[in-house]
């Protein structure tokens, strides 16, 4: 065995990187499937076990290459580079053509997992001569795992923020190409393969030249094939993708490509979700808004003259400074974000509600739909409960509750759970031709009043003295009506409540026949 001067550090510090380059690997995979295919929680638990048993595999594969080791970790690292690269463009383009875009990303996983899992048994190898053995894997292990935290570190706090899915690939190829020249040039009298090596090396640089300057094109074709009308805006956060499209003189809002509001009918939505809620409250002086970081909501809030404060609190900051300073948004919320009489925190709503010392008239829940596991502790019983404790005497809590038609047994879980926590409900819907048939909750504590009075007195209220585009008495009475078999008996009591321990809403949302819209 050939000894390579000054080789130990060298390969601690590569491995460093390409453990860096590794987790990043992960992360980048793992939100692309989420983009692209939606549940969260089923995607990163997927796409990092696959990389996992293929880096077990691909820690296998290394036991049969016996030669040449430091020739063959730079070739590995060369091709990591490629493949690192092109992962966000290959899904994305994927996306235009096949609703299987998850299966491509998977097979992505598998090989440059394969790839990672083959590095360090190589490392381990070459570096046997210089330490013994319990300090050489132990060193390779340190170096490797410390750089999968500086990997997750730059990618939370740098990458995904800044650069995005389009060039944080890139900038991941970057680096194991770094990695992979710095020891072909330092080393290069030792290697075995020099002109090979050396091929690889030009043609891996022209690639990922060249690759940078139409990654975003190619992006930017396979996102507006994703929507049927044109992208205006799009932007990848630490928390979610936010994309915006235009039809004549209508627009779109998708969070991770769900629908959040079109200006077609948002108003069959946003009235119905506010103003209910704020007519029946006792004080409804201060107000709070969980969600709701477009500003159309807080928008409604402060068509209510006797409204003095509003909080509104949305985990991702991005979406507020949007709808704060987009001319779009701010048109659509009329600058209800930049109102003085409104406060924006970015935190866990679950958080801040445990924190928050404040008691509220009216509290509106304006959050995504249930349709991931992450989302459960902002639907459970356990939140709801501290929701009632902020609540002053006769004040009400609204939620959207998603669709009683494509997802029944999500909306009666709802229903149940609120009741659950203490309130006596009145559930309403309506007919939004963009989302389909839409529900709402609407809670009361159950001391202030029960569901009867509770139903009839919504059914009294006046919303003439506000401007509103589709609400009034007649529309109130009509959503507060169901047809037949929608609270069945039966099916009622097969319902069981969410709670943070048990997220029985997750898997009743999913059963729905979202397909049919």
């Amino acid at each position: 065995m050939f000894k390579l001067p000054s080789i130990g550090l060298t390969l601690k510090l590569s491995i460093f990187a390409t453990g860096c380059a590794g987790v990043v690997a992960e992360f980048v995979l793992s939100t692309l499937a989420t983009y692209l295919a939606g549940n969260a929680i089923f995607q990163w638990t997927i796409v990092m076990s696959l990389m996992l048993f293929a880096m077990g595999t691909g820690s296998r594969i290394s036991r049969f290459f016996r030669n040449n080791l430091l020739d063959t970790f730079i070739l590995t690292e060369f091709s990591l580079s490629v493949f690192c690269a092109v992962s966000a463009v290959l899904a994305y383009a994927a996306a235009s053509f096949t609703e299987n875009t998850a299966v491509l990303i998977y097979v992505q996983a598998f090989i440059i997992g394969n790839l990672i899992g083959f590095e360090i048994p190589l490392v381990t190898r070459i570096n046997q001569d210089y330490e013994e053995l319990r300090v050489n894997i132990s060193n390779v292990m340190e170096k490797d795992y410390y750089g999968a935290l500086a990997g997750g570190l730059l990618f939370a706090f740098i990458a995904l923020p800044y650069f995005g899915l389009t060039y944080t690939p890139i900038i991941l190829g970057s680096i194991n190409f770094i990695v992979a020249s710095f020891l072909l040039w330092r080393f290069f009298g030792l290697l075995e393969n020099k002109k090979m090596l050396v091929f690889v090396f030009t043609c891996v640089l022209i690639f990922l030249v060249c690759f940078a300057v139409i990654a975003k094109p190619i992006i930017i074709y396979g996102e507006q094939k994703k929507y049927r009308d044109k992208v205006i805006y799009s932007q990848q956060t630490p928390y979610q993708k936010i994309v915006m499209t235009r039809w004549k003189d209508y627009y779109w809002l998708f969070i991770n490509g769900q629908e959040q509001f079109s200006t077609f009918d948002e108003e069959k939505y946003h009235e119905p979700l506010v103003h209910p809620a704020v007519k029946l409250s006792h004080n409804p002086e201060n107000v709070l808004i969980i969600g709701g970081g477009d500003g159309l909501a807080a928008r409604e809030v402060f068509k209510h003259s006797i409204v003095k404060s509003l909080t509104l609190v949305d985990l991702d900051p991005a979406m507020t400074n949007l709808a704060k300073t987009h001319p779009v948004i701010l048109h659509i919320n009329q600058g209800s974000m930049n109102n003085p009489g409104i406060q924006i925190i970015n935190q866990d709503a679950a958080q801040f509600v445990k924190e928050d010392k404040n008691l509220y008239g009216v509290i509106i829940i304006d959050l995504p739909d249930p349709d991931s596991v992450d989302l459960m502790h902002v639907y459970s019983k356990q939140f709801y409960s501290i929701l009632s404790r902020k609540l002053i005497r006769g004040g009400v809590m609204v939620t959207q509750a998603t669709s009683p038609y494509f997802s029944k047994k999500a909306f009666l879980c709802l229903i149940k759970t609120i009741r659950a926590a203490g309130f006596s409900v009145l559930p309403y819907h309506n007919q939004i031709p963009t989302m389909g048939e839409w529900g709402w909750i609407l809670g009361v504590k159950n001391e202030d009043m029960d569901e009867s009075e509770l139903k009839n007195t919504m059914l009294k209220i006046d919303f003439s003295d506000i401007k509103t585009h589709f609400i009034n008495n007649d529309a109130m009475i009509s959503m507060a009506y169901f047809g037949k078999g929608v609270f069945d008996e039966a099916l009622m009591q097969d319902i069981s409540i969410n709670t943070e321990m048990n997220p029985v809403l997750y898997k009743y949302y999913l059963s729905g026949s979202w397909g049919m819209y």
